[in-house]
């Protein structure tokens, strides 16, 4: 069976460093909290299923050890989030290859099985979120995309739609679950209310 690679973006945690718009409203030290306990979670689910596990990290100078198994570490790269996922999916061993955030709470082992499946088919899948822009990203890479993140506006209400426009009348697309990454204090509270609901 042909290798899959499932890339996980990630920032180092370090107080100060990690979700600042979420900081802004809930302090650096309960966001350095969140962002951590979300990330090791995510891990831990997402470190069960039947793929090669990644982790491309940020800011380059800042080194952490002690990812749990099976996962193992790669700097991203300069450049724009485009850019950076690009080089990072370019960058794996032959196979289909999946990108995802680092904070969204809700992304499940069967979000990832699903994504691969489309990938069966499918040269791209998109895992939207519902601000306009994707919290999962794949590609078959056979053939490879060329220009994929070219001229996304990211961190705005387009990342979805510009990217899509790369792949116009060329490529099969699989759209899947609609999640969304926690970005400020609102999301939050949105989030938690969720849970317990």
């Amino acid at each position: 069976m042909i290798a899959r690679h499932l890339i996980v973006f990630a920032r180092v945690p370090r107080l100060g460093q990690v979700k600042k718009r979420l900081a802004a409203g809930i302090g650096d030290l309960a966001a350095l909290i969140f962002y951590r306990r979300a990330l090791e979670a995510l891990l831990r689910r997402l470190g069960r299923g039947r793929w090669h596990c990644w982790i491309a990290t940020t800011p380059a100078r800042a080194r952490h050890r002690g990812w749990p198994r099976p996962w193992r570490s790669f700097v991203q790269e300069s450049g724009d989030l485009g850019r950076r996922m690009g080089r990072a999916m370019a960058s794996r061993p032959a196979g289909p290859t999946i990108v995802v955030g680092s904070d969204i709470p809700e992304i499940e082992i069967g979000h990832i099985e699903a994504a691969f499946r489309a990938l069966g088919q499918a040269d791209a899948v998109f895992g939207p979120a519902a601000d306009g822009g994707y919290w999962l990203v794949g590609c078959r890479r056979r053939p490879p995309i060329h220009g994929l993140f070219a001229r996304v506006r990211w961190s705005s209400a387009h990342a979805l739609a510009d990217t899509m426009s790369n792949l116009r009348g060329r490529r099969a697309v699989v759209l899947g679950a609609v999640l969304d990454d926690i970005d400020d204090a609102n999301a939050l509270l949105r989030w938690r209310r969720r849970r317990r609901g």
